[in-house]
């Protein structure tokens, strides 16, 4: 799971990305409005939910949310306040926000918030993604490979290996930068390992060589990958 926080408190936004990190989310933790925006208007990066403070330098949180529910953009937005007046929040509500914490508060709280939203959004989009043989299940974590007799078996993948099987089956066919890659599975001020696309590609390339899929992803040269499924069994 990917997460935007944008929080300006160091202390506040030091704690909460330390927290979400321990609970295996990738965090791109941002300290004003206009950063955000910028994120969120970066078409290769994709994030499965958001917290915005609401008063921040550059662009307020509301500002920021009621841009994004502006251009039809679904994503779940906790927001992050001290304020605590009843009309405060039905503003937040009111411009798009899907929940509401008011400062201070407990990380267990947020997280269980976090976990909520999680869910709704679930509800509200498909729960598995299914592309060619593959079909990959968000809510258990995992892919399958469905044979033609119609049994289905488990890949066993890490959560990395998961995500960039994820990323393939969301872009089928289309040529993924290594670049696009590293943004999906890393934070955005992460130390990046030169070769680590590589070296998960690699991973998940045997894999699925075990279960009898040869050259589904497909090294292109001077563009990067492939998942080409006109190769899968």
């Amino acid at each position: 799971m990917k997460v935007l926080l944008v929080e300006d408190e160091p202390v506040l936004g030091a704690a909460i990305k330390r927290t979400l990190n321990q609970e295996r989310y990738i965090v791109d933790w941002v300290l004003n409005g206009t950063q955000a925006w910028d994120c969120l208007e970066n078409q290769k990066i994709q994030y499965t939910l958001a917290i915005f403070d609401w008063l921040l330098p550059g662009m307020s949180g509301l500002e920021l949310l009621r841009r994004l529910r502006t251009g039809s953009n679904p994503l779940p937005v906790l927001m992050l306040t001290a304020k605590d007046r009843m009309e405060d929040r039905v503003t937040g509500l009111d411009a798009g926000a899907d929940d509401y914490l008011v400062k201070p508060f407990g990380m267990e709280e947020l997280l269980a918030r976090l976990r909520a939203l999680q869910r709704r959004s679930l509800q509200l989009q498909p729960q598995q993604l299914q592309v060619g043989c593959f079909i990959l299940d968000y809510g258990t974590c995992t892919v399958c490979l469905q044979q033609v007799n119609g049994d289905k078996q488990v890949i066993p993948l890490t959560r990395k290996e998961f995500q960039v099987l994820e990323y393939f089956m969301k872009h089928p066919n289309q040529y993924i930068t290594r670049t696009q890659l590293l943004d999906y599975l890393y934070e955005m001020n992460a130390e990046r390992i030169s070769n680590v696309v590589a070296a998960q590609i690699r991973l998940v390339r045997r894999k699925l060589s075990e279960l009898g899929c040869n050259d589904l992803i497909e090294t292109v040269p001077g563009m990067g990958y492939r998942f080409n499924l006109n190769d899968a069994n």
